[in-house]
């Protein structure tokens, strides 16, 4: 039997490169492939976190995305199904108090701790301030890392149910900075019982305090505007929010 070594190797080669091509083309489909599911998850995980939903506002209805701009005629508000009285005007302008601390190199953060219902505002490891907070009671504060994605000086906040003495309607809330879609921290003027859970949700301070935090905290609210997003050039301000708030 006569055998045609050269030309069965030289057939063998034509018939595998061929096949070379569509396996590299196949590879780097699945490679892009893999880059834009990577990109797309980090997409809906942004929009998830940045996008409200009214159900979502401190485990209730508002607006978060308002002009942040102090609304007048708004002085009824209601608390737990009691009416109380709203601001009965705007607050004046950042306080010198608050506007105290001067720039730092070092990363500025906030650390809520919902054992202990503190808010600690860190420049790297040094602690600069520390108030007392109320966190969530008719609905859990999210734990987790976050950063404030949008401040507004002023905004409405309103949700529970009247059939179970939850019911609120809180205009004018003052120096809110959303965390996480509803969640974020802000000032309250319809509880004084701070260091003891007592929202839907959020994180309550008293107002001296929560107007520190907010002037200390990025993004930063240009002179003269009520309310601002965070940006890649003003990013907003990391939140490490730990711990499991106390049974009350």
């Amino acid at each position: 039997m006569r055998t045609h070594p050269a030309h069965s190797t030289s057939k063998n080669k034509l018939s595998i490169v061929p096949l070379v091509r569509p396996i590299r083309f196949l590879t780097l489909m699945a490679g892009m492939a893999a880059i834009l599911t990577i990109m797309l998850v980090k997409s809906v995980t942004d929009w998830k976190q940045n996008t409200v939903t009214p159900e979502y506002v401190c485990g209730g209805k508002g607006s978060i995305l308002g002009s942040g701009d102090f609304v007048t005629g708004e002085q009824l508000a209601w608390f737990m199904n009691e009416k109380i009285s709203s601001l009965a005007q705007a607050l004046p302008g950042p306080s010198p108090e608050s506007m105290v601390l001067g720039a730092s190199s070092e990363e500025k953060w906030i650390d809520v701790d919902l054992d202990t219902q503190t808010l600690r505002a860190m420049e790297g490891d040094k602690e600069v301030m520390k108030f007392l907070i109320s966190s969530g009671k008719w609905a859990p504060t999210p734990t987790g890392e976050y950063r404030i994605w949008i401040k507004l000086r002023y905004t409405k906040m309103s949700g529970g149910d009247k059939a179970k003495n939850t019911y609120y309607y809180l205009p004018n809330v003052p120096f809110v900075m959303y965390f996480y879609q509803g969640f974020g921290l802000h000032g309250t003027y319809w509880h004084n019982n701070f260091g003891q859970p007592m929202s839907h949700g959020c994180v309550n301070m008293a107002i001296p305090d929560a107007e520190k935090i907010f002037y200390w905290v990025g993004p930063v609210l240009p002179e003269g505007a009520n309310m601002i997003k965070s940006t890649q050039d003003n990013p907003g301000t990391r939140i490490v929010v730990h711990g499991v708030a106390p049974k009350t």
